[in-house]
């Protein structure tokens, strides 16, 4: 039964307004009447969004890029991108009399000249890690959970991209300062443009505007920094959150939750309010930590000079599997072919990024491809129910670890007191054997807590009681779990592998038969899910409660 007032429609059929009193009531009246936003709040502001901590990982990569373009705003009006050469005369004593680009000379400026610049500076640096973060750690939820099924694959990949442009963004400033280690992180990056076959060279020289380290890069680095990057970040953030409102939220299986509907709370009011206040909660934390923790001192670096780089130099942790995996490949890896000398050491590691980025944007796709499973899907798997997926997913984890462990391979050397080459062979081979591991051992474990979940589904829990039966037989009485308990133990859709079929010429071509083997590599050692009948004959035979045979038992 409605409560909403009845409005007469007018002779146009228009519905009119209602007039309210009061400057608040004349202003949304005035601005409904000349852009229909009340349509568009009615709209979006009763969309349903389920409540539930993983969801959040998204929001905080949302409110860490706000932080982010605040503070970005700010250090815009102080920082001088240019790279002419200046001599420092600031309050920094150990680096006075120095010549340093304009650039770095501004940053110091920032630092210790500008009231509060070293604090926007930190909060700036450390939103943008955790903006990188929080992206990632959002996608492997949505990775395991399976959120990437139709109809969301095209949002995995805006997603995917939105991962991609936030690495950019941040290399990007973190090479502004024009600093000792930012300086030297470029040069490696530059090295490995001129090791792309044929146009790696001429790229090089048109990125740098001459040869590295040329007079253009900080300035380019900056246009991308402020203006192109960060506008196609705000461009894929809404056309992400847009399909977020067009396909309906993903959900978690429970009670009353189905394919058809989203269990939670609207927007207006009580997620908005929600919202603003997480927003604060994670400002707050990014300030707290800029405020105690130094990331970043350009000071101690000094300005960009070949010839005294230190050792132990780390990039930020986003771009470290990039810098490892340039170190797991052996060098010397050279051939001299076509008048050309083809640079392995660099090619090699190039390929196995760039097919490993392709792979997990387009990884979606290709399970539908293997699955061949056409449904729409708006109820989250558990990361168990899908044990290949899982599987694949902690390899490729595994895979980016030993990359991004390679990039400190030189740290965990001094530390624990090791060869270098002792510790870059160990990653080498973690690199392709921890993948193989990661695959097998997840998969087991995800098997075997099916099972778990199979037998507590039929027989209860352990109650830790024995009783022996009139034949003299012990045995232990086991607790019933509860209808819901039960229902999410075997809540899980079933699938089964492509069966090959031939095509209207009675023919099956080689891509079916791959088709049809991937498939069964991909459903392979599964576990069917329990019937309803299975679930009925255990409960009729007294599995999990006190059965009559237990009646004169001794306890």
């Amino acid at each position: 039964m409605s409560t909403e007032t009845p409005r007469a429609e007018s002779a146009d059929g228009s519905i009119p307004r209602i007039k309210r009193d009061g400057f608040f009531g004349a202003t949304a009246n005035y601005l409904d009447e000349r852009t229909s936003i009340s349509a568009v709040v009615k709209e979006f502001g009763r969309k349903i969004f389920p409540d539930h901590w993983s969801f959040l990982l998204g929001e905080v990569a949302l409110y860490s890029f706000v932080v982010i373009l605040i503070t970005g705003v700010f250090l815009t009006f102080f920082f001088q991108a240019s790279m002419a050469e200046v001599v420092y005369n600031g309050p920094w004593v150990p680096l006075k009399g120095i010549t340093m680009s304009s650039a770095l000379d501004s940053t110091l400026h920032i630092s210790f000249e500008v009231r509060g610049g070293l604090l926007m500076r930190q909060i700036h640096h450390w939103a943008a890690l955790l903006f990188v973060a929080s992206i990632g750690l959002h996608m492997l939820r949505i990775f395991f959970t399976g959120a990437f099924r139709k109809p969301r694959e095209l949002n995995w990949v805006i997603g995917f991209t939105l991962f991609v442009l936030a690495m950019a963004e941040g290399f990007t400033g973190y090479s502004l300062p024009d600093d000792l280690l930012s300086g030297n992180g470029l040069r490696i990056i530059s090295g490995m443009i001129e090791g792309i076959p044929l146009v790696g060279t001429w790229i090089n020289f048109l990125l740098f505007g001459g040869m590295y380290p040329g007079t253009a890069i900080v300035g380019r680095l900056y246009t991308l920094h402020i203006l192109l990057l960060p506008a196609l970040v705000v461009a894929f953030i809404a056309i992400h959150l847009v399909f977020v409102v067009v396909h309906k939220h993903t959900q978690f299986a429970g009670p009353g939750r189905t394919q058809n509907n989203v269990v939670g709370y609207p927007i207006l009011p009580v997620y908005a309010a929600k919202a603003g206040g997480f927003f604060f909660i994670v400002f707050g934390v990014i300030v707290l930590i800029a405020s105690l923790f130094t990331i970043n001192p350009v000071w101690e670096y000094g300005p960009y000079d070949p010839s005294p780089i230190s050792a132990g130099t780390q990039p930020d942790w986003y771009i470290g599997f990039a810098d490892g995996m340039l170190r797991l490949i052996p060098p010397h890896l050279e051939t001299y072919w076509l008048h050309r000398t083809w640079s392995w050491f660099i090619i090699i590691p190039v390929f196995i990024l760039v097919a490993f980025i392709v792979l997990v944007a387009i990884y979606p796709f290709i399970e539908a491809w293997v699955t061949g499973d056409k449904r729409e899907h708006h109820i989250l798997d558990r990361p168990r129910n899908a044990a290949t997926r899982t599987a694949i997913g902690a390899a490729g984890v595994t895979f980016y670890a030993a990359m991004w462990a390679a990039a400190s391979g030189d740290l965990i050397a001094t530390h624990f007191k090791l060869s270098i080459e002792g510790v870059t062979h160990a990653i080498q081979i973690s690199l392709i054997l921890g993948p193989i591991l990661a695959y097998f051992i997840t998969k087991r474990v995800c098997l075997a807590l099916q099972k778990k979940d199979r037998s507590l589904a039929l027989h209860g829990y352990e109650s830790g009681r024995i009783v022996r039966l009139p034949g003299g037989e012990f045995i232990e009485v086991h607790q019933p779990v509860d209808e819901y308990q039960r229902w999410h133990l075997v809540s899980q859709e079933g699938y089964a592998p492509l069966v090959v079929r031939p095509d209207s010429r009675g023919r099956i071509s080689q891509a079916t038969r791959f088709r049809a083997a991937m498939s069964r590599w991909f459903f392979q050692d599964r576990l069917t899910p329990l019937s309803q009948a299975e679930i009925e004959a255990a409960a009729h035979h007294g599995h999990g409660a006190e059965t009559p045979e237990l009646e004169g038992a001794s306890h």
